[in-house]
């Protein structure tokens, strides 16, 4: 049998969503259980990715819609173009997942001169039905033909003007035909033919109008945003007409069964006397609260009371309706579950558990992960928001709000938040030294970078909002200014960054703090029931860990200590030691550091009261850590009593081509290991204290190698580490047990994981590193050209902030599959940012990995995503 294009509402039902998209599949199951639904068909999704394939709609298409077209006239016993019972459509896109305002509808198609004469003598009333010619006429010609409305604003205005009056609804049928031929001529010189007459050329004009706009630019963003694949496609949805603006009578609205903000159960939305759909929506007219509906239209209002009760027990959800009121007589128009805030959507979840319309695993299952973030961080005052205007857009690449003033360098942001000053720190891009800077910083703005640069992985793992990759910024750091929308910024002027849309505001926005309520903790508890998963935290001061602890992680799956160094006391001694010429100058710098690297640990042992602890040893190129300003030059070289020369020789000697890929990881210790000797003295001597002091905890540090790629590395590195705990252990008279594992970062580890896993305790995947030596994509530059990848539909997504499944993904499965079955004790984690991503988690949780490590404020989604995991697979 042929594939079917069209379906009418009474074929489909609510589980044909992925064919009829969600609008469509409500239409029908509304229609299923005889609610008021005005009549129509679907055309499929899978019309949509034909009519992409076929750079148009084919004749097999075009056939089956003209079929069913004559199927809608017989239901509704009206024609197209008949000048006695004319019939008039609606034609509304609707994909499998919701996406409110993305793309286009286009309201009383079928009109045409002789028509509007047909239905104003029907009706005696020639103002509706003018007044429904020129929406259409303007509707069409921007929809689909991409005249922009403005022009056709222009002449309302022009007419209220000519007029004197202040509302559209005051213009008079005489006007409105006046304004029809003025909107023809419009799209005439605009398009350079007369606007279309026949009904069947306007349809195929809309269908294919809809699913151009599948693919326009805010449709793209949105569904990047929100993982929705292009290849899903949009149905469209063909509706015979019910009219909100024939007189004082007729009205149209839009109401949520709940507070979409709030949560709270009450009826909550907006209507409008003698109006259509898109005046609600578009907020042309402002309307009146729907209790009022109650006043005016009171039978049509108790109706609707009940189908929202009807549709809310059928759904067991909060539900978003449009409707419409023609001649007192209530009409449907479509119902959705309704997009909320995260605390609506906790709040509604836990209601619905208490009103016993859902268990608590489909509570677990309803709440989307990615919308806990908002509750965690700061957020600009709504309304304040909803007045600002935005002067330029970067990538919102760690959520929150963040207001202050301009800083160009770190020390600035130190020296001015030290003085009081809230600040934000406004940078080309950031670096590891630019951390203390960070840190006192409200939020960080970069020009370059993606959602994995430096400042993105850092400002996340703080909690502290960021926007990276601003392009849009022309930045001068030498004169500290910079200029965006037009205008120029200097050090001091204040800013508003918003970390969650990556809008910036050249204002002071207000912000308030984030709660964390009671429904938070119910659900975070229900998730805790039902998850295998462990959640770990990536964290490298006490700081961060106790906050991770507050939020729900169950150990730390990957501390930093390069980040250790930074520290003004510190990094002189690191330098020292990459300055030095001997195994023993290196050895006694390295003296000055293992004490502070140990109370450090110590520090960690105790925020993790017992929980395992996984320490990286020293992983980046040892180029990050010498001085790039003269100044600090010269204080090196002073402090060794060298030259400055000489000091920057050795500077220029330590640049690499590529250092992603140079003198870095494991390599580092293959060089000098006289830095891991003097990290694992660190670790263990730490261990041994808190051990001692808290004799109920189990303190078992894991030591964590990184970039592995062959199994002689490991061996050679794990010998020295071995070597220097079993010694200090020794010496103490302790019984502490301790772990070596690796990370796998390195495809060839992963390729060679068989030998690996003979000589680790663990795996953990390093999967920004992986994704990035699997792609061959430096992750810092490929910000650069990813957005040509999105265009072009090669890649529907950021490779560093969600998983690839398919390659790196199959590398790690592969991993695990070579090294269990050689080391049946081996835990395996994942510590890249992927560790917080929700569908990452959920592809950690298939492929068995023992724990997901992430940011801290990220915990709670990881928590809820593996939770979500193991209920879909339970099911």
């Amino acid at each position: 049998m042929a594939k079917k294009y069209c379906y009418l509402f009474s074929e489909g039902n609510a589980n044909m969503r992925e064919l009829l998209g969600g609008k469509g599949a409500n239409l029908a199951e509304m229609t299923n259980i005889g609610l008021p639904v005005p009549q129509g068909f679907t055309i499929t999704t899978e019309a949509c990715t034909q009519y992409y394939e076929d750079g148009g709609i084919s004749d097999e298409i075009q056939a089956e819609i003209n079929e069913y077209i004559v199927k809608m006239e017989e239901i509704t016993g009206k024609k197209f173009g008949d000048k006695e019972n004319p019939l008039l459509v609606s034609v509304r896109s609707g994909a499998r997942a919701s996406m409110p305002g993305m793309m286009d509808t286009i309201l009383n198609l079928g009109l045409n001169e002789t028509v509007v004469e047909t239905i104003a003598a029907k009706s005696g009333n020639a103002r509706w039905a003018w007044d429904c010619y020129r929406r259409f006429i303007q509707m069409y010609s921007d929809v689909v033909m991409e005249v922009g409305k403005k022009y056709f604003e222009e002449l309302i205005d022009e007419m209220k003007d000519k007029k004197g009056v202040k509302q559209d609804v005051e213009l008079d049928a005489d006007d409105l035909k006046e304004l029809a031929s003025q909107f023809k001529a419009e799209y005439k010189s605009k398009i350079g033919v007369d606007f279309p007459d026949d009904p069947k050329e306007q349809l195929m004009g809309a269908i294919k109008a809809v699913f151009r706009s599948w693919d326009n630019p805010r449709a793209n963003v949105y569904r990047r945003d929100n993982d929705i694949p292009f290849s899903w496609g949009t149905a469209v949805n063909v509706q015979s007409m019910a009219f909100g603006n024939m007189g004082d009578d007729c009205g149209t609205g839009v109401a949520f069964t709940r507070d979409p903000a709030t949560g709270e159960k009450k009826l909550m939305g907006e209507f409008l006397t003698n109006a259509q759909g898109e005046d609600v929506v578009a907020g042309v007219r402002t309307p009146m609260p729907i209790s009022q509906m109650a006043e005016t239209f009171p039978e049509a209002f108790e109706q609707f009371q009940n189908v929202c009760k009807t549709l809310e027990d059928h759904y067991r959800d909060m539900q978003d309706m449009e409707f419409t009121v023609e001649n007192r007589k209530l009409y449907m128009l479509q119902t959705r579950n309704g997009k909320r805030t995260a605390q609506a959507a906790l709040k509604i979840a836990c209601d619905l558990v208490d009103e016993g319309m859902r268990t608590e695993q489909e509570a677990v299952a309803m709440i989307d992960p990615r919308n806990l973030d908002t509750l965690l961080h700061p957020q600009f005052d709504a309304a304040a928001l909803k007045a600002a205007t935005p002067i330029g857009k970067g990538l919102g690449a760690s959520p929150g709000a963040a207001c202050g003033k301009i800083v160009f360098t770190a020390d600035d942001a130190v020296a001015w938040a030290e003085k009081g000053e809230k600040v934000v720190l406004v940078r080309l891009e950031t670096s590891p030294e630019d951390i203390t800077g960070m840190k006192a910083a409200q939020g960080i703005l970069t020009v370059r970078g993606g959602m994995t640069s430096h400042a993105a992985v850092v400002a996340r793992g703080m909690g502290e909002c960021c926007v990276s990759g601003c392009g849009d910024i022309k930045m001068d750091e030498a004169n500290k200014k910079f200029e965006l929308g037009g205008k120029t910024y200097v050090e001091g002027d204040y800013i508003s960054i918003d970390g969650t849309t990556g809008n910036i505001y050249g204002e002071v926005i207000p912000t308030v703090d984030a709660q964390i309520a009671g429904e938070f903790g119910r659900i975070m508890d229900w998730a805790d029931k039902y998850r295998t998963l462990k959640v770990r935290t990536n964290a490298d001061t006490p700081a961060d860990a106790k906050k991770a602890r507050e939020l729900g992680a169950e150990g730390i799956g990957l501390c930093r200590t390069e980040h250790m160094f930074f520290d003004a006391d510190r990094i002189a001694a690191f330098r020292e030691m990459i300055c030095a010429d001997t195994v023993e100058e290196r050895e006694a710098a390295l003296a000055k550091i293992e004490p502070m690297q140990q109370s450090d640990f110590e520090a960690l042992y105790e925020a993790l009261e017992g929980n395992p602890v996984t320490i990286r040893f020293l992983d980046p190129p040892l180029h990050e850590f010498v001085p790039t300003e003269e100044d600090d030059i010269k204080a090196l070289a002073d402090a060794q009593g060298k030259s400055v020369e000489s000091i920057k020789a050795l500077i220029a000697g330590l640049h690499e081509f590529n250092p992603m890929m140079g003198h870095r990881g494991c390599r580092l210790a293959v060089t000098y290991p006289e830095i891991a000797a003097m990290q694992t003295r660190a670790v263990i001597k730490a261990a041994i204290n808190v051990q001692k002091a808290h004799a109920d905890w189990n303190v078992k540090p894991e030591i964590m190698i990184p970039l592995v790629g062959d199994v002689k590395e490991l061996k050679f590195v794990k010998k020295v580490v071995v070597e220097a705990a079993d010694a200090v252990i020794a010496e103490a008279g302790a019984d502490l047990k301790y772990e070596v594992g690796t990370m796998i970062e390195i495809p060839r580890a992963a390729l060679t994981a068989d030998e690996i896993a003979a000589n680790a305790d663990f795996f953990c995947f390093g999967t920004n590193d992986l994704t990035q030596m699997t792609y061959g994509f430096s992750r810092d530059d490929a910000g650069k050209f990813l957005t040509a990848y999105y265009d072009k539909k090669i890649f529907e997504n950021d490779p560093f902030a969600k998983l690839d499944q398919t390659g790196v993904g199959k590398l790690m499965e592969m991993a695990i599959k070579l090294g269990k079955p050689v080391n049946p004790s081996l835990h395996c984690g994942i510590c890249g940012e992927h560790g917080g991503d929700p569908t990452s988690v959920e592809f950690c949780h298939k492929i068995g990995l023992d724990y997901v490590s992430c940011s801290p404020f990220r915990v709670p989604i990881a928590r809820l995503a593996a939770a979500q995991a193991a209920i879909a697979d339970a099911k």
